[in-house]
């Protein structure tokens, strides 16, 4: 299941000539068909949008889980506060799996993106109570005992190993935190931050061709050898 984030009304982070919805989209509309292209009728792709709308998290879950996924990718696209000092020097990528964030920074991404939620009517009764902005809502993530983390811990390394040397990134490391779409979701799970679109030669990189293809390729290679890996164990265990 791929799911771009953001969309609609919901711009996700701004940059100077683009944003987030925009290019997640086009990464993951890219991902989808090389996946589409080498795997054929052997894997199934599913997104949780096509196009420029807006879907809630817990939708974007529950579209997961409809399709009875088998993995769940998040695609998005970083930035820090304007008030940050260098941020326009700030650059890399990260890939997240739920979890324990064990710093200010993972936590202070998954407020941004978990934020999202108050754009719907009625959010608080949806997420029952759950504040995005409260760091005490968050408990409920490090009460979670997670049975799909092995599997989404190795998928995101191979995601973030790739995007290094397939995407040119600069390793931000793989890092855990409480996302609401992680944790809604009944399959392994991560959630990638492409880059960040503060940063002028990274935006101007992510709103290309080049650097979106680029993208979309390593995050294809990463789910490639991931998939073959476990073909490969499934035959064996025969």
């Amino acid at each position: 299941v791929l799911d771009p984030g953001h969309g609609g009304k919901d711009y996700g982070c701004v940059g100077k000539i683009t944003n987030e919805k925009t290019i997640v989209l086009k990464v993951a509309t890219l991902l989808g068909k090389m996946v589409e292209k080498e795997f054929g009728d052997s894997v199934n792709t599913v997104y949780t949008r096509k196009d420029d709308r807006f879907i809630s998290l817990q939708e974007r879950a529950n579209i997961a889980n409809r399709a009875g996924g088998n993995f769940f990718v998040s695609i998005h696209v970083n930035s820090v506060d304007k008030r940050t000092r260098g941020r326009e020097n700030i650059h890399g990528a990260s890939v997240y799996t739920l979890g324990l964030h064990k710093s200010e920074n993972n936590l202070n991404v998954a407020m941004r993106e978990n934020a999202v939620m108050e754009l719907e009517e009625d959010f608080s009764e949806t997420y029952q109570g759950f504040d995005p902005t409260s760091s005490e809502s968050y408990i409920i993530f490090e009460l979670n005992q997670d049975a799909h983390i092995r599997q989404s811990l190795e998928m995101a390394s191979l995601m973030q190993k790739r995007l290094i040397s397939d995407a040119g990134r600069a390793d931000k490391e793989v890092r855990q935190a409480g996302f609401w779409v992680l944790w809604s979701t009944g399959m392994p799970s991560v959630l990638v931050e492409l880059d960040f679109i503060c940063n002028p030669a990274a935006e101007r990189f992510l709103a290309s061709e080049k650097g979106q293809r680029k993208c979309a390729e390593a995050l294809f290679n990463a789910f490639k050898d991931y998939y073959r890996h476990h073909k490969q164990n499934a035959r064996n265990s025969r």
